[in-house]
């Protein structure tokens, strides 16, 4: 069975995180594919699995950005918390999961502040916000006008709100589309036919339509230019293709025009520039998922223990269970007590609690004797396991249930 689940959903893929016994893969799989009502095999020929220090390797990488197609995308870590918090809502998360992801949001902050994978903008959006803070360095007194409404100036439009842009004019051919974005970003909705009027108004100007002439000519742009009652510059971006801004606008005073091309120059650089501080944030995100590792397998030792414990126990009342019997048989009181000291005695009560081969790679045995020392326990281990197993690590607890408890590993 599944103990706990979470499921990321992005434009891209679709991951079901679990905390879950290695033979659930197959049913777990069985339920995906009647849930996506996909055909036999289908969903083999796209999927990909990780598992144990893999798995958290793998979580760690994918909320910094890491695995992404674009490099250090911030989305994707927004993405991972909105999984979280549906999971966490519909109470499919236990101690593992929850730990896991609040890891991944530390790891992915740590990576961003520690190497450059984020620092420089991939996508045109952004980076087009990015060149205009390059000319404004305090959005908070510019005035915005987006042409358009489609999903590049959607996400302009969040980007400038982000920060702090002083007024967002969103014009559109369709009024009620305009009117959507600018609401959501607390702007000012015009039609296109009302452009004109408030270009002179404008310090960015951007437009991404698919209009098949010019949305911003020369000539509107030289009266709006008259308008202005001072000298400050303009930053223009057209992200259209074709153009919808007139390259002749490029050569008026104060005017600072770019297209899609110049932002494709951006991108590549920024692209290689991430690549490379992707190293680091590569080394970090294997330190971290082994410091995940080893709380995790401190948490199974401590359930371990915990059964350890129980055994010794059971074994203890069991055996005194039996005196009790042998007493009440009228067995002399001498010969009940060389029964127990015989019995707790014996070298061979002990029992192998758990043998682990891939993940952890080793087997624990717990001896309920105050007389066998926690190197013969390690001896008769051999012994049972073969040559393969070496001693690394003996555990000894004083206590007055359990006596020895030894751990061994293999390479």
């Amino acid at each position: 069975g599944v103990d706990e689940a979470a499921i990321l959903s992005t434009c891209n893929r679709t991951e079901i995180i679990t905390v879950a016994a290695l033979d659930g893969e197959p049913r777990l799989l069985e339920w995906w594919r009647r849930e996506r009502q996909a055909p036999e095999g289908y969903i083999e020929k796209f999927l990909y699995t990780h598992r144990d220090t893999g798995s958290v390797a793998h979580s760690l990488r994918v909320a910094s950005g890491l695995d992404s197609m674009v490099v250090g995308e911030p989305q994707i870590l927004g993405q991972m918390k909105q999984s979280y918090a549906v999971a966490n809502q519909v109470h499919t998360l236990g101690p593992v999961l929850s730990r896991l992801f609040q890891h991944a949001f530390a790891v992915a902050k740590l990576v961003r502040n520690r190497t450059q994978v984020g620092a420089h903008p991939v996508s045109m959006a952004y980076a087009a916000v990015q060149m205009a803070r390059r000319i404004f360095s305090d959005l908070q007194s510019e005035t915005a006008v987006l042409i358009g409404a489609g999903e590049m100036i959607q996400l302009i439009a969040r980007y400038l709100n982000q920060y702090g842009v002083g007024r967002i004019i969103v014009a559109n051919r369709s009024l009620e589309r305009a009117e959507k974005l600018a609401r959501e970003v607390r702007g000012y909705a015009i039609s296109l036919n009302d452009l004109p009027g408030y270009l002179g108004d404008a310090d960015l100007i951007i437009s991404s339509t698919a209009a098949r002439g010019y949305v911003v000519e020369e000539a509107a742009m030289l009266r709006a230019a008259g308008k202005r009652r001072r000298r400050k510059p303009v930053f223009m971006m057209d992200l259209a293709v074709p153009r919808d801004i007139d390259p002749r606008i490029a050569g008026m005073e104060d005017i600072y025009l770019y297209t899609v091309d110049d932002l494709r120059a951006v991108i590549d650089e920024n692209m290689k520039l991430r690549e490379a501080s992707a190293q680091p944030a590569e080394v970090l995100v294997r330190e971290y998922a082994e410091e995940f590792t080893q709380w995790l397998e401190g948490r199974d030792a401590a359930a371990t223990i915990k059964q350890i414990r129980a055994s010794a126990r059971e074994h203890r009342d069991a055996v005194l269970e039996k005196a009790h019997r042998r007493l009440a048989a009228g067995e002399s009181p001498e010969a009940v007590m060389a029964f127990i000291a015989d019995t707790l005695s014996d070298g061979r009560r002990f029992r192998i609690l758990c043998v682990v081969d891939d993940f952890n790679r080793e087997c624990m045995a717990c001896v309920v004797d105050t007389s066998l020392s926690a190197v013969r326990v390690v001896r008769e281990l051999e012994r049972l396991t073969g040559e393969r197993a070496t001693p690394q690590v003996i555990v000894s607890d004083n206590g007055s249930e359990l006596t020895s408890v030894a751990i061994l590993r293999w390479a």
